[in-house]
């Protein structure tokens, strides 16, 4: 199910207007964390932003104070939510019909549980988050990705390594390299850049479910990361970062 924000004609109207003028980028997760920070980056730099996330009044809100952003709910699980937000950012794009930036945030750290005793509801709600949800989005958003757009995925570096107790995480993140590193090649003769974002550890709530008395004062801000994610998607269109690997100066935590 996708829900969209409540809005007047001469709004959207003007949101259509904005589309046509400014670049657009499209950031899942967006309601909290590194895909907030993400958002506001952008937005600092003049795109037109489309946010999604599950949540709907953190997404509400962060529309409310960002200039040119359109709010939808949307479960990146769901092929038929997915198929709808697809239908709302061809509208949202105007005559252009064209995505600029696509970021692939969304994402769930799952439990920490060894795997003898996982659950496998919570291994496939992971899985289905991480790996099967960007699939999806970026299957639906590739019609609206041409030459010069980028797409960066959030991988973290547990892409290329192993934390004990996050089995379906860290699964999650392996696979989605690998798709990563695919998508890169296939979109490649078309213009089109594919970023492979590996931060470290970012001080953001995630830390709340499984390490309440994380180190904060030694990881990253969320701000530092978007910054870097920021100056990654506006490169000149001949030049890309195949991997932006961001780590805290005072190293692995």
């Amino acid at each position: 199910m996708v829900h969209v924000r409540p809005t007047n004609r001469a709004e959207f109207c003007y949101s259509l207007r904005m589309a046509a003028r400014a670049k657009l980028a499209l950031v899942t997760g967006a309601s909290r964390g590194l895909g907030l920070a993400i958002a506001e980056a952008l937005s600092e730099r003049g795109f037109h932003l489309i946010l999604t996330a599950r949540s709907g009044r953190p997404l509400e809100r962060l529309s409310a104070r960002l200039p040119n952003s359109t709010a939808i709910v949307c479960d990146i699980r769901e092929p038929e939510a997915v198929a709808q937000l697809a239908a709302r950012v061809g509208a949202l794009s105007g005559t252009r019909k064209r995505l600029d930036v696509l970021i692939n945030n969304a994402g769930i750290a799952g439990p920490a549980q060894p795997i003898a005793s996982l659950d496998f509801a919570k291994w496939r709600e992971v899985i289905d988050t991480n790996l099967h949800g960007t699939f999806l989005v970026t299957q639906a958003m590739l019609p609206f990705l041409g030459k010069g757009s980028v797409i960066v995925n959030n991988l973290s570096v547990a892409a290329r390594t192993a934390f004990p107790g996050m089995a379906a995480y860290n699964a999650s993140k392996h696979g989605l390299l690998g798709f990563t590193e695919t998508l890169r090649e296939e979109v490649r003769p078309s213009g089109m850049r594919v970023v492979a974002l590996l931060p470290g550890a970012a001080d953001t709530k995630i830390w709340e479910q499984f390490w309440p008395g994380a180190p904060r004062l030694r990881m990253i801000s969320p701000k530092t990361i978007a910054g870097a994610v920021a100056a990654a998607v506006t490169l000149p269109a001949n030049a890309n970062i195949d991997e932006l690997v961001i780590m805290p100066a005072a190293g692995r935590l």
